[in-house]
């Protein structure tokens, strides 16, 4: 570590008086870091304002990097810049250590190069900020120094070959151009708020002081003594409960003066980041209304210096979703995002009818689509007329992605390519953006200008490694949208270094996180690393890097709090002793208000009127003449819960389903219902299956297979392709071939009804059913049949509310006069009847009714029926009525897999495990 003590120093008032003298007195501030730029800027404005001056020269503070950049674009455009060489963006210095890492024999054995690359960057930065390139020759290496001394080479011979530089080198750049007289230097130069120097910029520093610039040094002056009674440290129960109370702290003395400087300063801000923000939200604006679409919301009176990954903003990741789409198979639930973004073309006039289109395409898509995928779906859903916006902005993207994106090309004609594509799909939406949107959309339009100008390293691209390279860039990007100045900033480790506030809190001084682990660079030997002091390069460096930071903390503002959580984790919480460097400081207690929020205050002013209603409006005769939608679904619906059937039948609640790979049980089922109908519908009786040919029975079976397929396909266009649709029809097959097989050991008789459509009449009711078979015996009785891939017991037929009514309901509704009812098992080494019969002799292996272990209930087969007919006669009633008690026939198992889940609370009680007796009915 460099120090530069041996510059004059001046106090920050005279800072403000020499940059009160305007432009012409040639004065510039410059910063370690931009966030301090702006604070002292801020300062220096109201040092003017106070003085009564309505007009003056805005001051020139900037940080040194700024500064440094600024000298280089000086001499690039003096008469001496066709000697100055080219400055690598950071992008393009990434794909240049790539290229590097990858040509070299290590590169094959990697497992991420661009990871490596990152690594090797960091490496080469610090090494020229620390001056250790001419030292690194004097140490022994490891594997990983001896590669990145390879790659080093390399690199500089690529790059001194095209006469390019990178930010590292920059500085040692500046310093050679420093005794230009072409290039503009101020004549004063004050270092503002520097407590780290690199040896880099201590050579920059020096090197203006010879070229007749005046460099003076300036600190914040200190806010108070180390015996200062203000300065405390709290303690608090968790990482939660010590932000709460930090932003309960802030608003207070925000509120107390509304011209006070609040810091609030956290150590490890990645690992508390998404907690201080929801946190210091709820309690600055508890108004949670105002998080609604629509809403105008408030600006906040804090700030946090840390922002997110550009790719974690919603408007970034819906342009992803977009390029993605055109490049190949994407998940659907990805899709499913892009379909309901605001940042599509049209999303908001289409909202609801994406939303349900939504819905439907989940029952037709496979888990990934692609972009003529979905363009087909969309023509069976006929969303050219439901979302006509969405189906012409996809159709334009997939001729224009068949044009201009195939193919390797520039990264700069990529570039324009992804930026058409984007218009092209209605990219960033039809709603004027906010203020926070319009900024993520500039720094998006930013990022995408530096992927055009990586055309200076890399010649062609294809377009996935493109997308791929542009999202990387995007993840690497950390942005925070501005907001006006606001008192109250949560800052960073080094954000916070060399600002003075009036109020300042740092949280999360645990021993876990202060001092921070040491964490040196693998290209690097360890040893140069320690010796040079690099920040982190070791414990001891870290140790003493914290201890200057956290005595800078006890002299910045007028009162300091410091404090730690007691425990830190979730479920595996465990206890943490507070960091040594505060670990001395006493305990101190602070009187907090209480700032409730608006659902405490709601809650505490309820006046709860407890109403038992377990009955919807009945039909209308005209409702229950007609009949409702779901046909024979309502009774079982209704067996399983009242509560159920009303929101399944009436109020059209229907689950959000996620799209299943290949054929699903329902879709299964259906095949097997198809060929077996087909099968039968051209046979007809016992007799045409014995005297039909092995090969003719083969040529119909295959024929049924294929049209029962095609209908599947229909429905679902990319289910049943090649193999895959092979192998299906040879399991078709074997089952129909298993089933009939089943049927010639039976007695003789004629299939009289195949998958026909009745209208039944069940009390009020009347419904839409479908009934699967019916067989006439040669003697005249009929037999009800209904195909299942599993059949259910007999039991599941019985009782007041029966699992399985159907075939109950078509017998007392459609088929009066049948003896049996029965489940036919299509299961291949399974294949059976689950029945319940008047005669023995009906069925193979069959029983009569008072055979059976039920005789003692149902006395006679007419009984049963009596029985069935008043049960459904019940049931169809109680629908009818309106009665809709939450009733689920086997809690909690009816309730796990129940699609009236979101209007139904029973199933919150079951998962909090508070679940009474009287639920489990």
């Amino acid at each position: 570590m460099c120090s530069i003590l041996n510059f004059p120093k001046v106090p920050p008032t005279d800072v403000f008086a020499h940059l009160a003298a305007g432009l012409k007195a040639g004065v510039t501030v410059i910063t370690p870091n931009r966030r301090l730029a702006i604070a002292l800027k801020r300062e220096f404005d109201g040092f003017q304002a106070a003085k009564g001056i309505s007009v003056w020269d805005s001051a020139d503070i900037l940080p040194i990097s700024a500064f440094m950049l600024r000298i280089y674009e000086d001499a690039l455009y003096s008469d001496q810049g066709n000697f100055v060489p080219t400055l690598l963006t950071p992008a393009q210095q990434q794909v240049l250590w790539e290229n590097v890492i990858s040509n070299s024999d290590e590169g094959a054995a990697l497992l991420s190069v661009a990871e490596t690359a990152r690594l090797a960057c960091e490496a080469w930065d610090a090494a020229h900020e620390w001056q250790l390139i001419p030292r690194l020759r004097n140490f022994p290496h490891n594997e990983d120094g001896k590669a990145f001394q390879k790659w080093s080479e390399r690199y500089v011979k690529v790059t001194g070959g095209r006469r390019q530089i990178d930010h590292a080198q920059l500085g040692d750049l500046v310093t050679g151009l420093c005794a230009n007289t072409d290039v503009s230097k101020p004549k004063r130069l004050i270092c503002y708020g520097f407590d780290i120097v690199a040896p880099q910029q201590a050579r920059l520093l020096a090197g203006l002081a010879e070229a007749g610039c005046e460099v003076v040094l300036s600190r914040p002056e200190p806010q108070l003594q180390l015996q200062n009674p203000d300065l405390r440290r709290m303690e608090s129960a968790d990482r939660n409960d010590e932000v709460y109370h930090a932003a309960v702290w802030a608003r207070a003395r925000v509120e107390a003066n509304g011209s006070a400087r609040v810091g609030i300063v956290v150590p490890a801000f990645s690992e508390y980041r998404s907690i201080i923000m929801r946190v210091f939200r709820s309690v600055m604006d508890p108004d949670v209304r105002r998080s609604l679409p629509g809403v105008s919301r408030p600006t906040l009176p804090f700030n946090a210096s840390l922002g997110q990954t550009l790719l974690s903003y919603p408007l970034v990741s819906a342009a992803f979703l977009i390029l993605e789409l055109g490049g190949g198979e994407i998940e659907f639930e990805r899709a499913s995002l892009l379909l309901r973004s605001p940042f599509l073309g049209g999303g908001e006039t289409e909202m609801g009818s994406r939303a349900r289109l939504d819905t439907r395409l989940r029952k037709r898509s496979e888990p990934s689509l692609t972009l003529e995928a979905l363009l087909t779906l969309l023509e069976l859903e006929d969303a050219h007329k439901h979302c006509p916006i969405l189906g012409q902005n996809l159709s334009a993207y997939a001729q224009f992605r068949k044009a201009y994106l195939s193919g390797s090309q520039a990264p700069s004609q990529l570039a324009r390519a992804i930026s058409e594509a984007l218009r092209m799909a209605g990219f960033p939406g039809e709603r004027e953006l906010d203020s926070a949107e319009y900024q993520t959309l500039k720094k998006w339009q930013e990022v995408l200008a530096n992927f055009a100008s990586l055309d200076l390293v890399l010649s062609r691209t294809s377009y996935r490694a493109g997308i791929s390279r542009l999202r990387r860039m995007t993840s690497e990007t950390m942005f925070q949208p501005e907001t006006p100045d606001v008192p109250i900033q949560v800052l960073g480790v080094l954000e916070a270094a060399g600002m003075a506030f009036d109020h300042l809190w740092v949280m999360g001084l645990s021993a876990e996180f202060w001092p921070p682990q040491p964490r040196p660079n693998p290209f690097l030997p360890v040893e140069l690393q320690r010796a040079a002091e690099l920040p982190q390069g070791s414990a001891v460096a870290s140790l003493a890097l914290a201890s200057r930071l956290t005595n800078a903390w006890f002299l910045s503002a007028n009162e300091v709090v410091l404090s730690h959580p007691r425990h830190v984790g979730g479920s595996d919480a465990r206890d943490t002793p507070p960091s040594p460097l505060v670990a001395d400081i006493a305990i101190g207690e602070l009187v907090l208000p209480d700032y409730p929020d608006y659902g405490r205050l709601i809650h505490h002013a309820r006046r709860l009127e407890c109403i038992e209603d377990h009955t919807a409006p009945a039909l209308d005769q005209s409702q229950s003449g007609i009949g409702v939608a779901g046909g024979m679904a309502v009774i079982k619906d209704y067996a399983t819960c009242p509560f159920r059937a009303l929101a399944l039948h009436r109020f059209g609640v229907e689950r959000i389903r996620a799209p299943c790979a290949g054929l699903n049980a329902m879709e299964r089922g259906t095949l097997v219902h198809h060929i077996l109908a087909q099968v039968w519908g051209q046979l007809k009786t016992k007799s045409g299956l014995d005297s039909i040919s092995e090969k003719d029975l083969e040529s119909i079976l295959m024929h049924a297979a294929t049209e029962a397929m095609a209908r599947i396909q229909r429905q679902r266009p990319g289910l049943l392709s090649g193999r895959f649709a092979e192998i299906e029809q040879r399991r078709l097959l074997r089952l129909a071939l298993g089933w009939l097989e089943e049927d010639k050991k039976r007695s003789g008789f004629a299939v009289i009804a195949i998958e026909e459509k009745r209208r039944v009449q069940i009390g009020e009711l009347s419904l839409t059913t479908r009934l699967d078979r019916v067989d006439e015996l040669d003697d005249g009785r009929r037999i009800i049949i209904d195909y299942k891939t599993n059949a259910p017991s007999v039991a599941t037929m019985l009782g007041e509310r029966p699992e399985e009514p159907q075939l109950p309901l078509y017998l007392v509704t459609a088929e009066p006069e049948a003896v049996a009812v029965a489940f036919a098992q299509v299961k291949a080494g399974d294949m059976c009847f689950t029945a319940v019969a008047r005669d023995s002799d009906l069925l193979p292996r069959g029983k009569a009714l008072g055979e059976s272990r039920y005789r003692e209930r149902y006395s006679s087969w007419e009984d049963l029926v009596a029985a069935w007919r008043t049960n459904l006669d019940r049931i169809a009633a109680g629908f009818v009525s309106g009665r809709a008690e939450i009733e689920p026939r086997k809690y909690p198992d009816t309730c796990r897999n129940c699609d009236a889940r979101p209007v139904c609370r029973v199933y919150e009680r079951m998962e909090s495990g508070i679940a009474d007796e009287g639920d489990k009915k």
